[in-house]
């Protein structure tokens, strides 16, 4: 699928710093909240009950493209950027006036009930494959 997992969220005043941007740790913040929904998207499609345990990030990357201004809304696009064993990234754009504002990749792995990594299951494979980007895109 070429068309990213896509939603609005509103801003807030606190969000901003003093000279009006978006504060870097609340980009981290928009991210995440993108991430929860995205994943609550996905388990609300889900035919079963899946295997449980729960996500974590282990590693995150951000390039920050242009000033994030307080607005409104910004627009919040989440796409598959690979698939491994154990675990998958996520790419994390913010998008505002229509152009991205910035991009969060993700490294996500499951836990089982004991804390320790699990290797994706089958069906949370074709899951994720329905929202990765094509090969060569950015």
């Amino acid at each position: 699928m070429s068309t990213p997992y896509e939603l609005e969220m509103d801003l807030r005043w606190s969000d901003q710093d003093a000279q009006g941007h978006v504060n870097n740790a609340k980009i981290v913040t928009l991210a995440e909240e993108s991430r929860i929904r995205f994943h609550q998207f996905l388990a609300s499609q889900r035919q079963g009950g899946g295997e449980g345990g729960s996500i974590v990030v282990a590693r995150q990357e951000i390039d920050y493209h242009a000033e994030t201004r307080y607005a409104p809304a910004i627009t919040l696009q989440v796409s598959v950027v690979r698939i491994g064993t154990k675990s998958y990234t996520l790419r994390q754009r913010g998008i505002q006036n229509g152009r991205p504002v910035f991009t969060v990749d993700s490294i996500l792995v499951w836990l089982d009930g004991s804390g320790s990594s699990r290797a994706l299951t089958e069906d949370e494979r074709v899951e994720l494959e329905a929202w990765q980007l094509p090969e060569g895109e950015s």
